[in-house]
């Protein structure tokens, strides 16, 4: 019998990813896709009326409020979706017996442990855009007791804004590049964590909780950078700086431990190198 999912949030690099692999799994999935113009996940009614419409399984939320700078004067904006409508989620996958896995972050974490952060570990995010992230994760918590937060790092993908796309198209363009070296963590590719998340789905798996899910292995900024241009031939542009000023302070160390999710799925994680050449090489067609 065919699950059937929801997927919040489906025009954001995550969403899109999930609808791109979707084919793959048609078998075992019916997927309903729906993005901010097609259902306000802030307004609980409009929640209610859909799950009602709807016999879903599951609820994929990949909505989010990712724009960490401008979280610290757009605080409303960031509490509304990251927090006040993955409660309004939680709510109605708990009347309806809908399993909720959320996309979470490494910062909900303030960077001072200098080894992998476990699921275990104290949070105590030092930006707004944490702030809102540890909320929602809370109120899921609250309300359910089905539930997979998955936490992540340094998402990328081929589509929508993010580092990986911003930087190959300005060294294509041969810009001189500086880029800082002060934050380590793991870049993680949106293809493998959706392939991920699909996992849980069609395994059955009723290990619920929180999971850090990441590739493997960790760099700076500097480094991601660096591996973009050794692809394209162009490490010569890329210069090293300590840091830059920004509105919202970042994690200086926010790299998750993988074990739990490795002995879920039993089969090691890819190194973030590999996963990167993947999506560059996949770049490279468009």
């Amino acid at each position: 019998m065919k699950s059937r999912v929801l997927v919040t949030g489906a025009n954001g690099q995550l969403g899109k990813t999930i609808r791109e692999i979707s084919g793959d799994f048609t078998i075992s999935i019916d997927f309903v896709f729906v993005d901010r113009s097609e259902l306000d996940i802030t307004n609980i009614e409009s929640l209610e009326l859909l799950f009602q419409s709807k016999d879903f399984d599951y609820c994929i939320n990949c909505a989010a409020y990712t724009n960490v700078d401008l979280a610290e004067t757009e605080i409303k904006q960031a509490m509304s979706i990251n927090a006040t409508a993955v409660n309004n989620l939680a709510i109605n996958c708990k009347k309806h017996s809908v399993i909720l896995i959320h996309v979470s972050t490494d910062y909900v974490f303030d960077g001072a442990k200098q080894s992998p952060y476990l699921e275990s570990d104290t949070t105590n995010p030092i930006n707004v855009y944490g702030e809102s992230k540890l909320l929602g994760e809370e109120y899921i918590r609250k309300q359910l007791d089905n539930y997979f937060i998955i936490r992540t790092s340094w998402l990328y993908s081929k589509f929508n804004k993010n580092f990986v796309k911003s930087i190959l198209s300005k060294l294509k363009e041969n810009e001189e590049l500086t880029i800082i070296t002060s934050q380590k963590g793991t870049p993680t590719s949106c293809i493998d964590l959706s392939y991920f998340i699909l996992f849980l789905i069609t395994n059955s798996i009723t290990n619920f909780g929180t999971y850090h899910f990441s590739a493997k292995g960790d760099t700076t900024w500097y480094g991601l950078a660096l591996q973009i241009s050794k692809y394209l031939n162009k490490s010569s542009n890329v210069t090293p700086i300590k840091d830059y000023p920004s509105k919202a302070l970042r994690p200086l160390h926010s790299v998750l431990n993988n074990n739990k999710v490795e002995a879920l799925t039993k089969k090691p994680l890819k190194n973030w190198e590999e996963s990167v050449n993947e999506v560059l090489k996949s770049l490279s067609k468009v």
